[in-house]
């Protein structure tokens, strides 16, 4: 059998594009040749299988007041039994978890991340092997995420939560034995500040390519 990579994520995982001229389809979300999980399964070949579970808003483990099914807590265990049996869980996520109307600073978001992991480890779904997590933490949004249309509802402050979480989630990883990469060099774009271009994709896609061989 493969090895299986299951991507948990949100936007960035499930590939929305905010800039249709960065796309070569021309639409909201990358190809099957741009985004980073469809790359890192042609970098990696045929003895893996890696799937894609996006979702765009998506948090840890905090129900969004205004949209239904947000939190990956809620879904993790039919996500993970679904996909069975796992090699390797990527949960890419933090991002929407900054959101001003959640109420969260760095610290609880990564809290949330904690009880999210520890959940996913309690879950059998992990064939003969011991839970193996890579918790990747997402870029930095950028400044100019304030001033753009979709900056409103994302509320103030997330900006500098976003700065400050590879400090809280390289600990949460330290502290549950997971793996951990920071994607602060993938490049976000210049639209909304915060979700990754084409070659953020072929950045993340590459980092991930050349760590995953070594987490199985």
């Amino acid at each position: 059998m493969k090895k299986h990579i299951l991507c948990l994520g949100d936007s960035n995982t499930f590939g929305y594009c905010a800039d249709p001229s960065d796309c070569a389809d021309g639409g909201c979300r990358f190809n099957e040749d741009e985004r980073w999980t469809c790359r890192l399964q042609a970098a990696l070949g045929p003895d893996y299988l890696v799937t894609e579970e996006g979702l765009g808003g998506r948090t840890t483990v905090f129900p969004d007041p205004l949209h239904e099914s947000m939190d990956a807590l809620s879904v993790l265990y039919a996500l993970l039994k679904s996909h069975e049996p796992v090699d390797l869980l990527i949960i890419m996520l933090g991002t929407n978890d900054t959101k001003e109307r959640l109420g969260m600073n760095a610290a609880c978001i990564a809290l949330g991340m904690d009880r999210l992991v520890r959940k996913a480890q309690a879950t059998d779904c992990w064939g003969d092997r011991a839970p193996n997590i890579l918790i990747v933490c997402p870029p930095p949004i950028l400044p100019l995420m304030e001033q753009a249309e979709c900056g409103v509802p994302m509320g103030r402050g997330c900006v500098e939560k976003s700065r400050e979480l590879p400090k809280y989630l390289s600990a949460t990883a330290r502290q549950l034995g997971c793996h951990y990469l920071d994607a602060a060099p993938c490049q976000f774009n210049p639209v909304d500040g915060m979700h990754l271009t084409r070659q953020g994709h072929a950045q993340l896609a590459q980092m991930l390519a050349e760590l995953t061989p070594t987490l199985l």
